[in-house]
């Protein structure tokens, strides 16, 4: 069929390697004379090593910058400083060769971090410490790549001075650490802790046991396991995504109420977080040997916990392993004398989006979203911080579309990351959407991938380079699905070893799969062809445009029951079937009020995961008060909850309680403030607010050229807009009329437009047109005050 040629296009046998070596971000540095090191062991798992190596520096230059690739993750100490906490990647930027499924083995690359380490160097002796934790195992839900050897790979250049990883490193397995203990879960690579002070050397995770002289004489040299580019580590690629912000050590939010320094009577302590985040816990106490205390959180799904067991005196520990939740809960011995409670908080980026309207209901809604979107944030964007820690893609597809209100440059890259690491670990023309362990396809959000992440992310940051390295990737796998004679695809239950024909939870027996699927791939196809426009590929875009011809009178003469889509108008109603047909243009613009009101009105079947794409149907179909209104009856019982400042997995409650695919916030942001970019990378973009009953709005936009920041008040005889416009924007304002005629404009307290006329010609302020709902001008980059006078 037509789809066996189209599939072998962009990709044969011979240049499947070719293609994954385009995965390669960066140039390599120079690790000539770097040696994998560890102990003579291979691990084993849950082993956290430590490494020491004391060097002369004569003079310090102005820049020196330390190259670490390690198995799993890494904590750096110079001359007793902390330069890095939590360094490293869940493994696997791409394959370096053939899956071997049947003995699960997965030849992978491996990342490396630079670390700009020269403002803690002097002159004289300096020693470096790294803590490396080797966590040697998989899991089912495929976010890590073990490589099956503990190791750590150094390399810098201080001047003429060329420090890498050699035998010349003292390498010892962590004594304090209990590598016994069993896994936390089937589904959570990371281990909990247990960490026996009595055993510790001088307190490794304090700047104590430097200062107080600590010797490394009697510790064993590293050993050497191979050159940079071996196997099983293979080559080296750069961490695209800048490193976690270390907030530092803070105090609870009940802090004031936990009276400290306190004699502890055997309780367990609560310490009540601001917000649901990823934390390590911390504590300063003086006791007496052997006493244990065991740290956890409020969450039920939580999977890792903290076990420590007391030296004599006065003393410190951290957790490294990171755990979630609204609550700490330290359970302390008798007599222990507790001086501070305190936690670590790491994040991706920054939170630099903002959004405050005057509706305290849908105000909290977009901060419970932010904060869900950040707790799913680490190593990779993840569906839930607790149960699994899995990357997948559907998820990722329904965070990019707050993504880009929210998070800064690191969030960007981390979406960058996921899409080049899903597609690296393709396999047979199939995107996988659990990885990059496993190719486990679940064909909607393939599909939704392709047009809900991929082509969203070049849109909001023009990143061509990386849109073609993934582009044949699309296309390909589009080009597996054979067309049928009545005009529509086949329905793909997916081909991949463990496949799974599933599309959304939700209410039981509402899902009408079948045209959730054609409309999924109908709108691929749309957004594959504006992939194949920004790169030139007029044969690919004919073929697009060729399917969705095809596909429109298809999808309507097979689907439409007077009134809604569906298989079987008797026993299916299904509001995603519905939403799905708009947002992907498949359906006919004179069908949406039908669609509104006989299904997305009545009808709430959908989950989380789906529910964002109800609320922006009925968007798109100018029914923004019902979008308001579903999205306040879908969420209401969880924004009721004060104790709650993330989102569940299912509604009304249940699952996770901080799952990443609830995305209101991009219906609030794209739909309700009306901010959107309609060029690449916000060279232009729109603001036509649709404010219905809110009277005031402020939102901060991290854009790829500088914060967009808008503030908006109405009142009866008048509308008030102050923005703020980046350097190389181009902003198309519309000043809504609501249901008035407009008199009179003033910008930066001139006259500019009365009575529909122009009055005064401003610089970088044009009149553009006028239509149903709003007076529309041009802005440019700057600061502008707008006022509009209805009559």
């Amino acid at each position: 069929m037509i789809t066996i040629r189209k599939k072998i296009k962009y990709f044969s046998t011979s240049l499947v390697l070719v293609l994954m070596a385009t995965f390669s971000f960066a140039q390599t540095p120079n690790w000539q004379g770097a040696q994998w090191i560890w102990q003579q062991e291979e691990g084993p798992s849950n082993t956290w090593m430590s490494f020491r190596k004391t060097i002369n520096i004569n003079e310090v230059p102005n820049k020196v910058e330390a190259f670490i690739s390690v198995d799993s993750k890494f904590w750096l100490w110079i001359n007793g400083e902390m330069v890095l906490f939590e360094g490293g990647l869940s493994r696997g930027p791409s394959q370096a060769g053939n899956w071997d499924r049947k003995n699960k083995i997965t030849p992978a690359n491996s990342w490396y971090e630079t670390v700009n380490i020269q403002p803690y160097l002097k002159k004289g002796e300096n020693t470096i410490a790294i803590l490396v934790w080797y966590w040697g195992r998989e899991t089912h839900k495929g976010t890590h790549i073990d490589s099956k050897k503990g190791g750590l790979l150094f390399s810098a250049n201080i001047g003429k001075q060329k420090l890498v990883s050699d035998a010349s490193w003292k390498a010892k397995q962590h004594p304090a650490y209990d590598n016994t203990i069993p896994p936390a879960s089937d589904a959570v690579v990371q281990y909990c802790v247990k960490f026996d002070a009595q055993k510790a050397m001088n307190d490794w995770s304090d700047k104590a046991w430097y200062t107080a002289g600590f010797s490394d004489k009697n510790w064993p040299k590293a050993i050497e396991k191979g050159m940079a580019g071996t196997a099983p580590w293979y080559n080296l690629e750069p961490n695209i995504v800048p490193h976690l912000i270390n907030h530092g050590l803070q105090d609870y939010a009940n802090s004031a109420d936990l009276k400290l320094p306190y004699i502890s009577k055997g309780e367990t302590i609560k310490c009540k977080l601001p917000f649901n985040k990823q934390i390590t816990p911390y504590l300063e106490i003086e006791a007496k040997a052997g006493d244990t205390i065991f740290i956890t959180t409020d969450n039920r799904l939580n999977r890792i916990n903290a076990t420590y067991i007391t030296k004599e005196g006065t003393q410190s520990f951290e957790s490294f392993s990171w755990m979630n939740g609204h609550e700490l809960r330290y359970t302390i011995p008798k007599g222990v004398k507790v001086k501070a409670l305190k936690y670590r908080w790491m994040t991706v980026g920054e939170m630099a989006g903002t959004f405050e309207v005057d509706d305290a209901f849908y105000n909290r809604l977009w901060s419970m979203g932010n904060n869900t979107l950040f707790v799913c944030a680490r190593d990779n964007f993840m569906d839930c911080p607790d149960r699994e820690r899995a990357l997948w893609i559907g998820d990722v597809a329904d965070q990019t579309g707050y993504i880009f209100y929210s998070m800064d440059n690191a969030g960007r890259q981390l979406l960058k990351k996921a899409i080049l690491q899903t597609l690296a670990f393709n396999e047979n023309g199939v995107i996988g959407a659990l990885g990059p362990l496993r190719v486990r396809e679940l064909v909607a959000q393939s599909l939704q991938f392709i047009a809900q992440c991929v082509w969203p992310y070049y849109l909001n940051t023009g990143d061509k380079e990386t849109l073609a390295k993934v582009y044949p990737y699309m296309y390909n796998y589009l080009a597996l699905f054979p067309m049928k004679e009545n005009g529509l695809p086949e329905y793909r239950k997916g081909k991949s070893p463990d496949a799974w024909d599933w599309v959304d939870w939700g209410v039981k027996n509402t899902i009408d799969s079948e045209p959730i699927q054609a409309a999924f791939y109908y709108l691929a196809l749309e957004e594959a062809k504006k992939m194949a426009e920004v790169l030139g590929k007029q044969d690919d875009i004919k073929w697009y445009i060729n399917r969705m011809q095809t596909m429109k009178p298809a999808f309507d003469k097979a689907y439409w029951k007077n009134g809604f889509y569906s298989t079987n108008a008797e026993t299916l109603k299904d509001d995603r079937a519905n939403a799905i047909a708009i947002v992907s243009g498949i359906a006919k613009p004179e069908y949406y009020n039908q669609i509104v009101d006989n299904v997305l009105i009545p009808n709430k079947f959908s989950s989380p995961h789906f529910e964002w794409i109800a609320e922006e149907a009925m968007c798109i179909a100018g029914r923004h008060k019902e979008s308001l209104q579903r999205m306040k009856d879908q969420y209401q019982s969880q924004v009721d909850k004060k104790e709650m400042t993330t989102l569940y997995e299912m509604f009304p409650n249940g699952g996770s309680y901080n799952h990443a695919w609830n995305a209101p916030n991009t219906i609030l942001s794209k739909y309700i403030a009306g901010v959107v970019p309609t060029k690449v990378a916000w060279s232009e973009y729109e603001i036509m607010p649709k404010l219905m009953h809110i009277k005031s709005l402020k939102e901060t936009i991290p854009t790829v050229k500088g914060d967009v920041k808008v503030d908006i008040k109405v009142e009866e005889s008048s509308f008030f807009m102050s923005l703020v416009s980046p350097e190389n924007t181009v902003a198309h304002v519309g000043i809504p009329k609501n249901a008035k005629e407009i008199k009179e404009v003033w910008v930066n307290e001139q006259l500019v437009w009365k009575n529909g006329k122009t009055i005064k010609d401003t610089k970088n302020f044009e009149y553009n047109q006028e239509s149903v709902d709003y007076l529309k001008f041009k802005v440019h980059s700057g600061n502008w005050n707008i006022r509009a006078v209805y009559k």
